[in-house]
C-alpha cells in the first residue's frame, strides 16, 4: 500500500506508516509534487476534498482532481476509485463540487469507479460527530426544516469494503455506484436514534423553519467541534434528499450494509476505546 500525504509528521500519516504503508509526500494542488508518485500502482484512490480551506474550495477541488488524474494516467494506473456525494448535485456548492471532481477525474485520468454516498457513520466522520455532540450538549434542540430531509446513511466499514473491492469488480469500471445502508431516515430521526444509542432521552425539538444554512452552520459551530468552513457547505446540502436511486451499480459487489443503529453502536464503542 502506498499513501500520498502532505505532511508525513502528522498523526494520520504516522499511523499509516505504522500499518505498513509506503509514504510519498505530495500535494494534489501542486502538479510537480506528484511526479513519479503513481509509478507501479494499479489502482489509485482519490479521497480528497478542500472544504476545510474555506472559500474557493470548488476551484481547489477541480485543480487537485485534474492534477491527480493526469499523474495517475502518466504513471500507468489502470483504475481510479473516488468517493463523492449522493443526491442532486445542483442542490449545493458542496455537492456540485463533489460531482465536478468526479467528472474531472473521469475526463483526465484512467477509468473511474465513482462511488456516491450520503452520511458516512464512523467515529471520526464529521456527520456522526455532529449528531453525537448535538444530542450530548443540547437538552432542547432547534429544529430547522432540513431535519425533515430524508437521507440514507452507511457505516464506514461498509464504505471501505466497497472501495477495497472495486478493483475486483470489473462491472464497476467507468460507472457510478450509489451506496447506502438499509435505512432511509430523516435527520431528526437520526438524532433520536443517536439518543437511544447513547442511552439518553430523545431531545425535544423546537421548529425554527426560517433558520438559514448560514445560521445553521454558525449554530453547529457553537455547540459542536465541527469546523464552520466544513459545516456551512454540508448544511447547504442537507436540504436535498440523499437516497440511493439506482442500486444496480452496487449489486455486483455482494455487500449487505449494516443497519444505522448497528453503525452507531460500532462508532460509539470505538470512541470509548
Amino acid at each position: 500500500m502506498r499513501a500520498l500525504v502532505r505532511d508525513p509528521s502528522r498523526e494520520p500519516a504516522r499511523a499509516l506508516k505504522e500499518q505498513g504503508a509506503e509514504l510519498r509526500t505530495g500535494d494534489v494542488t501542486e502538479a510537480a509534487s506528484l511526479d513519479g508518485a503513481f509509478d507501479g500502482a494499479g489502482t489509485a484512490f482519490y479521497l480528497v476534498h478542500a472544504m476545510a480551506g474555506g472559500a474557493g474550495f470548488h476551484e481547489r477541488d477541480l485543480a487537485g482532481a485534474r492534477n491527480f488524474a493526469r499523474a495517475a494516467a502518466a504513471g500507468g494506473v489502470e483504475r481510479v476509485v473516488y468517493l463523492g456525494g449522493l443526491g442532486d448535485e445542483q442542490a449545493s456548492e458542496h455537492l456540485r463540487s463533489r460531482h465536478a471532481t468526479a467528472l474531472a477525474l473521469r475526463e483526465e485520468g484512467p477509468p473511474l469507479t465513482y462511488f456516491r454516498a450520503a452520511m458516512v457513520v464512523g467515529a471520526d466522520s464529521e456527520s456522526y460527530r455532529t449528531l453525537r455532540y448535538l444530542v450530548k450538549r443540547l437538552p432542547v434542540m432547534l429544529a430547522p426544516s432540513w431535519l425533515r430531509t430524508d437521507t440514507q446513511p452507511i457505516a464506514i466499514d461498509d464504505v471501505i469494503a466497497f472501495l477495497a473491492r472495486a478493483p475486483e469488480v470489473p462491472q464497476s469500471s467507468g460507472r457510478e455506484v450509489e451506496i447506502g445502508g438499509p435505512d432511509v431516515l430523516s435527520y431528526g430521526e437520526m438524532l433520536d436514534r443517536m439518543a437511544d444509542a447513547m442511552g439518553v432521552r430523545r431531545r425535544p425539538k423546537v421548529p425554527v423553519p426560517l433558520l438559514t444554512p448560514g445560521l445553521s452552520a454558525l449554530w453547529l459551530g457553537l455547540v459542536t467541534p465541527v469546523d464552520t468552513n466544513v459545516a456551512r457547505p454540508l448544511v447547504e446540502g442537507l436540504r436535498a434528499r440523499t437516497v440511493v436511486r439506482d442500486p444496480s451499480g452496487a449489486a455486483p459487489f455482494g455487500i449487505e450494509p449494516v443497519a444505522f443503529d448497528v453503525a452507531l453502536r460500532r462508532a460509539l464503542q470505538e470512541e470509548e476505546g
